[in-house]
């Protein structure tokens, strides 16, 4: 099978590397910044190239690599990647953009910018991997990147002991997804993802298929900071540099999420998990929220909130519906909006400041005004208040789990939601009171910056009030998802 020019693009970031030693071997430090940028732009014009070859109109498009199904590697990319891969390729180009201004005084800039390729060409792997080998490998693959970039500022402790602890808790997860791979292997002699509907969905539990269940749990659970495997995330995302915080809560760990729905939907009928996970759902999304607000820091609140988010979208997997997985997809891509622009918003307040804490922040939102209104968008979109895309995700996300009989799920959203507003209102009261000590004097953040936060301002407030595109994307993406699978599986087995 011929590999269109588009999937090569997709892995072109692995050139940023060569670029950026040849960029600092001759001085233009400038040239490599550009380049990480224009990188940035040309996979997100792949990832559209691919949706025109055919996934728009609902056909599936199959790559070998190294052989054929069962054993042999494969890309199988329908609606359902595509859409993923575009949010976390539009949330990357953002996130260079930013990183031009804000990285600027740091040193080793040639390894950040190639490790912020190598972790958008890793979630992007595992959207199009059609095989859990595959999928194991760029998973590895972001994970790696990951766990570089928390700890890059290597000179403090703080980010050397947040890199390393993600390190740990995200090896030991892998460990458990590998050994979990290891017994389906062992169960079926293949890890393809259509051959193992084939011989794995509908079959009657067993021990080991719920242990295998179980494995998936933890192992995908630890990269989505669901309860109880978040604690890596509150000590990772405050020390990485805001960029990555962006990066990392907007959209890596729905990156763990889309596997985990993924393999789910191959192996397991919704019926066999719909309780496990609309559990998890409601203990994720309390706790996150109920730890943010006792936070002084505001990117350890914005890290705690990160994880009540993540709750809400469980409620969409939980429903094992259409509308569910619906509602969960279009979360996804309007919590990759406002939680990346909370946290460059934040990154450039203390950027401005030096201090992440709070309560030093008093005043600032009067010096730094579109920054601060989009910090405001953000917490009000994350809150899900009418006008904004938050509130167009959580409804659907609400409205499904009424129609699947679990009328306390989305009550305990609704509360949480409202929980929620109190912690965002009282950073936005904090930064726009009378300014106090050091604040005093301070000026917005760069152009760049800004612009960023601006774009992805007015973005959060057009889905919010003309949702019916991303809508309708998303609904795209869910019909791929559960109406396609006997399309999914054809694709490969023919």
């Amino acid at each position: 099978m011929v590999i269109p020019p588009a999937l090569y693009y997709l892995f072109a970031p692995f050139l940023m590397g060569i670029i950026g030693v040849l960029a600092d071997k001759f001085k233009a430090p400038k040239l490599r910044d550009g380049v990480a940028i224009l990188v940035s732009i040309w996979g997100l014009v792949s990832v559209w190239m691919l949706y025109n070859m055919g996934v728009a109109s609902g056909d599936i498009l199959v790559f070998n690599i190294g052989g054929n199904p069962p054993l042999g590697a494969c890309f199988e990319i329908d609606l359902m990647s595509i859409y993923f891969a575009g949010s976390a390729a539009f949330l990357g180009l953002l996130v260079t953009i930013y990183s031009y201004t804000y990285m600027d005084h740091d040193t080793r800039l040639t390894e950040y910018y190639a490790l912020l390729c190598a972790i958008t060409v890793g979630m992007i792997g595992i959207t199009f991997a059609g095989d859990m080998f595959t999928m194991f490998i760029f998973w590895e693959m972001m994970g790696i990147a990951s766990y570089s970039l928390v700890s890059f500022r290597k000179d403090s402790p703080g980010p050397v002991e947040a890199g390393f602890k993600y390190m740990v808790m995200g090896s030991v997860g892998s460990v458990v997804l590998f050994f979990g791979m290891a017994l389906i292997y062992g169960m079926s002699g293949t890890l393809n993802y259509a051959v193992l509907a084939s011989s794995f969905r509908g079959a009657v539990l067993t021990p080991w298929t719920t242990l295998v269940f179980s494995t998936l749990i933890v192992g995908f659970g630890v990269k989505s900071a669901i309860v109880p495997m978040h604690t890596w995330l509150p000590d990772a995302h405050p020390e990485a540099p805001s960029p990555i915080s962006a990066l990392l809560s907007g959209i890596v760990i729905e990156t763990g999420l889309y596997a985990m729905i993924r393999v789910f939907f191959v192996l397991y009928e919704p019926s066999v998990f719909r309780l496990p996970i609309a559990a998890l759902a409601a203990i994720t999304m309390t706790l996150g929220n109920l730890l943010a607000l006792f936070q002084p820091d505001l990117k350890r609140m914005l890290a705690y909130s990160s994880i009540a988010q993540i709750g809400y979208m469980l409620i969409g997997l939980s429903t094992g519906s259409k509308m569910g997985l619906q509602g969960l997809f279009l979360h996804v891509f309007t919590h990759s909006m406002m939680k990346g622009l909370a946290f460059l918003a934040a990154g450039s307040l203390v950027h401005e400041s030096q201090t992440r804490n709070i309560d030093d922040l008093k005043g600032i939102g009067r010096y730094m005004p579109y920054t601060t209104l989009g910090l405001f968008i953000s917490f009000m979109g994350l809150g899900g208040v009418p006008g904004t895309g938050g509130f167009i995700s959580k409804f659907i996300l609400f409205g499904s789990a009424i129609q699947s009989g679990m009328i306390w799920l989305t009550v305990l959203g609704v509360l949480n939601s409202a929980l929620s507003m109190g912690y965002y209102l009282k950073v936005i009261k904090t930064l726009i009171s009378s300014p106090v000590g050091s604040i005093k004097g301070a000026k917005e953040a760069p152009a760049m910056m800004v612009g960023v936060t601006i774009v992805m301002t007015l973005l959060v407030i057009l889905v919010g009030l003309y949702p019916e595109p991303m809508v309708n994307l998303a609904k795209q993406a869910s019909e791929s998802l559960f109406s396609g699978l006997d399309a999914y599986i054809g694709a490969i087995l023919g």
